[in-house]
């Protein structure tokens, strides 16, 4: 066993015995890509920056923005990809924006915009304002195009607790109308990212709790066993997306160490996949802000430091 091996070993089994439950069939190809923010003023999509999830479109399939950039205007960011050999996930939603799919050719048309051999998957980020009809609605699209394109990976991201209390309290009731949607959907091979993030303040009902704060990286790993162990979904189903660095709330502070361990157990686990909350935060803030900033992490380690130690726990050269 090598040095690196043995220390990412070490790392990962205190959170070991956190982790139950096995795939039930075929587990979707893992997945690992930072998310990028494309709204940002400026924002560029670096091909070169390793597999990337692109965030977010939002509106009327087929008819899909970016921010104010229309779909036509990222979609031509394939092309780079494509010739610098870079997987890349297409996410819609997210906090405050919503997607929705009303016909099979407006899904179709959204796919085919942004199809390519290294587009791995398409995932919804569903966090609020659309209604139960406007989700069984996009569920219905997404089974028929996964029909055409069977290869295709559609995920559901999805809001988290991580109770330790014993409760298992984990998806809220969108969460569980998302998850009913999809299992009567007939889609195959989908699978759900936790939101392993701003938890709320630090007690055993919505986190593990270390000194007087959420433990982050036990605490993404409580949240997939939880809800692998409530809703019968297989740990091989199940992605995490962390936020690097000061979170929301206070005192679920994610750090260069939750990186390391956190990617050491997911690769452990044997989950679906890891993503972090993003490319654009992984460097210090230049001065001072107060909470959350879109555009760094808020402490002191050097730009690229939650990359490098996510790459090491997961055992990936970077």
């Amino acid at each position: 066993m090598t040095f690196q091996r043995l220390a990412a070993a070490v790392v990962f089994a205190p959170l070991l015995a956190l982790a139950t439950g096995t795939a039930a069939h075929a587990a979707p190809k893992f997945v690992y890509s930072p998310y990028k923010f494309l709204p940002l003023e400026g924002t560029a999509l670096p091909a070169d920056a390793g597999p990337l999830t692109w965030a977010f479109a939002t509106g009327e399939c087929g008819d899909e923005v970016w921010g104010k950039r229309p779909g036509t205007q990222v979609a031509a960011h394939v092309a780079r990809f494509v010739q610098a050999g870079t997987d890349y996930v297409i996410s819609t939603g997210g906090q405050g924006g919503v997607f929705t799919c009303a016909t099979d050719a407006g899904m179709e048309r959204f796919i085919d915009r942004y199809d390519s051999k290294h587009l791995r998957g398409i995932d919804f980020d569903i966090e609020a304002g659309q209604t139960t009809e406007q989700i069984d609605s996009l569920l219905a699209r997404a089974a028929t195009a996964q029909k055409h394109r069977p290869a295709l990976r559609f995920s559901f991201t999805v809001a988290t607790h991580a109770a330790s209390d014993g409760s298992r309290k984990s998806l809220n009731a969108l969460g569980e109308t998302i998850l009913a949607a999809v299992r009567a959907s007939g889609l195959k091979d989908w699978t759900f990212n936790l939101m392993v993030m701003d938890y709320g303040p630090p007690k055993a009902d919505v986190c593990v709790v270390k000194g007087d704060a959420c433990d982050m990286a036990a605490s993404a790993v409580q949240a997939a066993r939880n809800v692998s162990g409530k809703y019968g979904i297989p740990l091989a189903q199940i992605e995490v997306t962390p936020m690097i660095g000061v979170n929301d709330v206070a005192r679920n502070d994610f750090t260069v160490a939750d990186a390391r361990t956190l990617g050491a157990a997911v690769r452990s686990m044997g989950l679906a996949g890891l993503h972090w909350w993003s490319l654009d935060r992984d460097v210090p803030c230049a001065q001072p802000v107060e909470g959350a900033s879109a555009t760094c992490h808020g402490m002191d380690d050097q730009a690229g430091a939650f990359g490098r130690a996510f790459a090491a726990g997961l055992g990936k050269p970077r």
